[in-house]
């Protein structure tokens, strides 16, 4: 691919990524200057001119432990605002974890809807196009953003995965955590029945959130002597996921895994992923596994590469071709 009219920038706190796909695309990552002043503000510009060029910004947001998802998000809409001034000719963002998604609507008096303020933050700051993956809720992401938008998901990441380490004949059950998941566990199920000629069932657990506190129901589906596989968008203290995994195994369940897009593994994260009901745990890498303890990723947590779906979808815009393989809805 040509990169006279392309230009990819990885900002630092998201730089590996963003090197694994200028790797895909085999392309330079432009150069930038991230500069830190001793009062803590900052500021942020391309070291190379983007006039009317199609540029791509690289900036999963979620908090490290180095900067904050706050401080990501500003820099991040300060270089939107940079590049506008300097003549861009299209700027992309490109957002393997977006944060703020899950606000999505009102669920107490006076609550805020943070992903549409979100959305007004990046259309007043100028970006064209947002890429993300695997949102929480496909419809409000889609509702809250003016400006256009590529939902890209890692499912064949995990059906290709998957399909590799099963078993010749291994009965199969994919289940979604919550009712409100079945959608992505459906899609999830057509893509692995699609890659195995068979298409397995679908259940789900009933669950209910309040004001914090996580109430996991009863399971709806047969999953006795299954390999059960829980699909989900993100795992956070991972509480919901081992729920999940219990009621499978009481209902008779041989093996259970897991497959969520992000892993954000907060709180008690470690110690109830390492709970022997779950037997297997992967996830890609929009978020870094910084919190989780390195011995329970290399005995039972796997993480996937999305460098090449983004490097796919950089290569789908710049040639204004469809996204469609990329992509749900």
């Amino acid at each position: 691919m040509s990169s006279d009219d392309l230009v990819l920038i990885g900002l630092n706190g998201s730089r590996t990524f963003a090197e694994g796909i200028a790797s895909a695309l085999q392309i330079p990552l432009a150069e930038h200057e991230e500069r830190d002043f001793e009062d803590g503000e900052h500021k942020i510009r391309p070291l190379q001119s983007v006039r009317g060029k199609d540029v791509y910004l690289v900036q999963s947001l979620y908090s490290d432990a180095r900067l904050s998802v706050n401080d990501k998000l500003v820099r991040l809409l300060f270089l939107v605002g940079c590049l506008g001034d300097a003549a861009a000719g299209r700027v992309t963002v490109l957002a393997p974890y977006l944060a703020y998604a899950r606000k999505d609507r009102k669920t107490q008096p006076r609550d805020p809807v943070t992903i549409r303020y979100l959305a007004q933050l990046f259309e007043a700051a100028g970006v064209d196009r947002l890429a993300t993956l695997e949102v929480h809720n496909l419809a409000a992401f889609q509702n809250a953003f003016r400006c256009g938008t590529e939902h890209l998901v890692p499912d064949q990441l995990f059906v290709e995965e998957l399909a590799a380490s099963l078993a010749a004949g291994e009965s199969l059950v994919v289940l979604s955590p919550d009712a409100g998941g079945i959608k992505r566990a459906e899609r999830f199920r057509r893509s692995l029945g699609a890659r195995l000629g068979d298409e397995p069932p679908l259940a789900f657990m009933e669950k209910t959130r309040g004001k914090g506190v996580l109430k996991i129901g009863r399971l709806v589906g047969d999953v006795v002597d299954s390999t059960v596989v829980i699909i989900d968008d993100l795992i956070s203290t991972g509480g919901t996921l081992l729920g999940a995994a219990r009621a499978c195994k009481e209902a008779g369940a041989s093996r259970v895994l897991a497959a969520a897009a992000h892993g954000i593994f907060v709180g008690q994260a470690n110690e109830v992923l390492a709970a022997e009901e779950l037997d297997r745990i992967l996830v890609t890498d929009s978020i870094e596994p910084y919190r989780l303890d390195t011995r329970l990723v290399d005995s039972k947590v796997m993480l996937l590469s999305t460098t090449g779906i983004f490097a796919a979808a950089v290569r789908g815009l710049h040639a204004g071709e469809s996204l469609l393989p990329l992509r749900d809805a």
